[in-house]
């Protein structure tokens, strides 16, 4: 189970972490944290310090309701972000967090390595087209509606079932086009009571059914800490515990705000399976 970054081949046999930088001013945790050239360069240090694969960049929040972003505005915060990192780091393997085919085919001709649609192509007709052209790894996720609408779409009569069935649908789709690299992100907390986020959890061995590498991406979210009724700054046991059940249940890469915590689970997972 390998997937081509780069030229460099990466071997998801044994999970991986991917650390999230958010550089987007209204992130559900991180939002404006990371606007200086220094701090960015010191968190993303820090997180490939700690074991990062990769790191995703996000311009453009995905929370409920987040306010929309013109392809200009995503563009501006994201390049020099990128060239940044790349002149910094030059091994570095980043993913941009977009649904956009323009914003993704200009990061990848900046040196990214991968794209990661929140809306496995749904979003713009062009994406899937553009990805094959670019040659890289695709993650394709699950959710419904936009970040606009996705709370309000959460009726499902089998959420297992038609999920498996809405990727079968992309995987095709995205075959058809001639991308080789694809993983797939069940979306915990996009068009999903937290209910259904748990059930998805539960019952996560069933995408295994589909073939390709899976991604979660749990950290620090509500289905965390509304269930503890805390807030989003203690969530990080809660995470850890779900991303442990994750690792149990197949997932292939963990997508966090805590890389070191993600890493040791990882690590942990790894000696118990060895």
């Amino acid at each position: 189970m390998k997937i081509n970054c780069k030229g460099q081949l990466i071997d998801l046999s044994q999970p991986k972490v991917m650390g999230i930088l958010n550089i987007t001013p209204n992130s559900f945790y991180d939002g404006g944290k990371f606007s200086d050239e220094n701090l960015i360069v010191n968190q993303v240090g820090k997180m490939l310090n700690q074991g990062a694969t990769f790191i995703d960049i996000g311009a453009y929040s995905s929370k409920p309701n987040a306010a929309f972003v013109s392809v200009d505005e995503e563009l501006n915060r994201l390049l020099p972000v990128i060239n940044l990192l790349i002149k910094k780091f030059p091994s570095i393997l980043l993913s941009v967090d977009t649904f956009r085919s323009e914003v993704a085919k200009i990061a990848v001709d900046s040196g990214v390595a991968m794209v990661n649609d929140i809306s496995a192509g749904i979003l713009d007709e062009k994406m899937m087209e553009t990805v094959a052209l670019l040659n890289v790894p695709y993650i394709m996720m699950h959710m419904r509606g936009n970040a606009q609408t996705m709370q309000s779409l959460t009726h499902y009569e089998d959420v297992i079932q038609e999920m498996i069935f809405y990727f079968s649908q992309q995987i095709h789709l995205a075959r058809s086009f001639g991308i080789n690299d694809l993983l797939i992100d069940a979306g915990f907390g996009f068009a999903k009571t937290t209910e259904q986020n748990y059930e998805v959890l539960q019952k996560l061995e069933l995408f295994s059914m589909l073939e390709l590498p899976l991604l979660t991406g749990m950290s620090r979210k509500s289905m965390i800490y509304k269930t503890l009724n805390i807030s989003v700054n203690e969530a990080l046991n809660g995470t850890t515990v779900l991303n442990t059940i994750a690792l149990q249940k197949g997932a292939k890469i963990l997508r966090v705000h805590d890389v070191k915590e993600a890493f040791e689970c990882v690590t942990l997972f790894n000696k118990m399976n060895s």
